[in-house]
């Protein structure tokens, strides 16, 4: 079926080759560590090996859930998560779905989400759309008292248990969650929900291929089996095995670790697809938060273009020469749509009748790269043949293994988060949380 592709030719006016290249060994010995689990955070290594290690049973077993949820005749499935409980699957959906099946209508269930904001407004309009359909949802956390989740799920478990009665309402609900511990995984026996396990070795931004992501992608009537299919081939084309020259993941590790050096301390992961806008929020999780950290890491961010090009692409052309740019381009798009000629031609465009949509946009992507160059900004290619799930599982799978090779380069720790916890203590203190008696007092003296 052919690979993802990596093209990194245009940033060789900033940095050289021969740069890029003389991380090979130090790049090799990072990846042996990921594999060999010796480097930092290595109790969170679980998602290195993970697309090899999932099992028929697994696939299957995920795959009747599904089935037996659409069984059911469900028009929404709702996901509460917040994080990697949930950047990961929306990204996934995101990429695959018709952009107006929530308005045309779909044979399969559509996928929204909860537990990701603390908006009252969101929960609300949530609740009086869910009271006129038929639904289920999924439960995602290891604890089940992160406050975001849990607070959603508390009100939405009320709903549907008032909906369909307490026995009913169990079998429309799945509660992925740790393997023995934790308020959820207690919850979860007690109402006898079916269950699946987070690992504890899988940190929640890696866990798109575990069942966090694959439940809600097959409810959705996507192909997980292709998807894992992917990430199993990229695995086995990014190990340390694999020389530096023909390993994509290790010279974009290598590329952007460079560039950082040279002082390129913004990443801008691009898109001409707006399928793909949350491909770019998951990976701006993922390398956010795990190389964010002892006052180092690259800042992501991302845009759409060709429209945030009307927006930011003033200030990428020509403010602070810090950024360098990522694309994520899609050779051939699932659809084919020509333009007309036009008689009157007031518009001007008669000299594209006959092409492609794709054709211009393409042009456009190309011109954008070529002027971002000109202007100061290296650019990168990530090329997909097609946006499917193969590619796609590809595609996750290179980011987190580029992730933590790249993690290592600079010294951290990409696998913990220990900064997230800073908002938490203090949102507990302001609300008088039972145990944070002290740092409600501390705090109220601060404002």
């Amino acid at each position: 079926m052919g690979n993802i592709s990596l093209k990194f030719d245009k940033t060789f006016d900033f940095i050289s080759k021969e740069s890029v290249y003389a991380y090979a060994d130090e790049i090799k010995k990072h990846s042996e560590a990921l594999y060999n689990k010796t480097g930092k955070g290595n109790d969170f290594l679980g998602w290195v090996n993970l697309p090899t290690s999932i099992s028929e049973a697994e696939l299957a077993d995920y795959e009747a859930t599904a089935k037996s949820l659409q069984a059911k005749n469900i028009d929404i499935f709702v996901v509460v998560g917040i994080g990697g409980s949930y950047l990961g699957a929306k990204a996934v959906l995101d990429a695959l779905s018709d952009g107006f099946a929530h308005l045309k209508g779909s044979k399969m269930p559509h996928v929204i989400f909860a537990g990701q904001n603390i908006s009252e407004d969101y929960l609300y309009e949530l609740r009086e759309l869910l009271k006129t359909k038929e639904y289920a949802m999924a439960v995602i956390s290891k604890s089940g008292t992160t406050t975001e989740p849990a607070l959603a799920f508390r009100l939405l478990k009320q709903d549907i248990e008032d909906k369909y009665g307490k026995d009913e309402a169990k079998s429309r609900i799945v509660a992925v969650t740790d393997e023995s511990r934790g308020a959820l995984r207690k919850l979860a026996t007690i109402e006898g929900y079916k269950t699946y396990v987070i690992p504890d070795d899988v940190g929640g931004r890696y866990s798109v291929l575990t069942p966090v992501g694959l439940v809600a992608i097959a409810v959705a009537g996507f192909d997980i089996r292709a998807l894992v299919q992917g990430a199993v081939d990229m695995e086995k084309a990014t190990g340390p095995e694999v020389a530096f020259e023909n390993n994509m993941a290790a010279q974009y590790a290598a590329v952007r670790n460079e560039l950082y050096r040279s002082g390129k301390l913004v990443e801008i992961m691009v898109n001409y697809n707006p399928k793909l806008h949350f491909v770019a929020e998951w990976w701006k999780q993922l390398y956010g938060e795990s190389e964010g950290k002892e006052g180092k890491g690259i800042f992501p961010a991302s845009v759409d273009f060709t429209s945030d090009l009307h927006s930011m692409g003033q200030y990428i052309q020509e403010g602070e020469r810090k950024l360098f740019e990522t694309v994520i381009s899609v050779a051939s798009p699932d659809r084919e749509v020509r333009i007309p000629t036009d008689p009157e031609n007031l518009d001007g465009l008669n000299f594209l009748a006959g092409k492609r949509v794709d054709e211009v946009n393409k042009m456009a992507e190309l011109g954008t790269m070529i002027a971002h160059v000109d202007g100061g900004v290296p650019n990168m290619q990530i090329e997909l043949p097609k946006l499917n799930e193969y590619y796609l599982g590809q595609l996750i799978y290179f980011f987190e293994i580029a992730c933590g090779i790249s993690g290592y380069i600079l010294n951290v720790n990409p696998f913990d988060q220990p900064g997230v916890e800073a908002y938490k203590k203090n949102m507990f203190a302001l609300l008088e949380k039972p145990g944070f008696e002290a740092e409600t007092k501390a705090i109220k003296a601060r404002l």
